[in-house]
């Protein structure tokens, strides 16, 4: 069961992956990151809170908020009330890159995950994917403070 899932998965990353580098030239990363700060009030983040939203260490998103940058797509400034901080802000640029992205990629969600998948299963799996988030949500926030303490140490 663990290597058909652990396949399920891989596949559809994979899949889902190619899909945006084809279609859109942009990484599924990229794609994250794009949607993480178009939900966001101002479509902005602090960026130790676009990594949270994005599911990724600093120093990743660090490097894909660079080349966003480069791209046109995203803007980082110094927080102005924690000089620490720092905030990435959505572009025009950005989000038209986003606009363009989205219906392909929402269609190559929906046809390789949800409509291979009954109702029901559909339902099954939303609660199964919860309760794994749930009960890994503590290990993944200690995992977290642990990379702040390096990155400020």
């Amino acid at each position: 069961m663990w290597r058909s899932f652990n396949a399920a998965v891989s596949m559809l990353r994979a899949h889902l992956e190619s899909q945006l580098q084809h279609d859109s030239g942009m990484p599924h990363t990229y794609y994250e990151v794009l949607v993480a700060l178009s939900e966001a009030p101002e479509q902005t983040l602090r960026m130790s809170g676009l990594a949270e939203a994005c599911q990724s260490s600093r120093s990743r998103l660090s490097h894909a908020v660079s080349r966003l940058e480069a791209n046109g797509w995203v803007h980082r400034r110094s927080c102005p009330t924690d000089k620490r901080g720092a905030l990435a802000s959505l572009t025009p640029r950005g989000l038209a890159a986003l606009q363009e992205a989205a219906p392909g990629h929402v269609e190559a969600v929906r046809s390789s995950l949800f409509d291979v998948l009954t109702p029901e299963q559909v339902t099954v799996l939303g609660e199964i994917s919860t309760a794994i988030r749930n009960g890994l949500a503590s290990e993944c926030e200690l995992a977290r403070q642990v990379e702040c303490e390096v990155e400020e140490g």
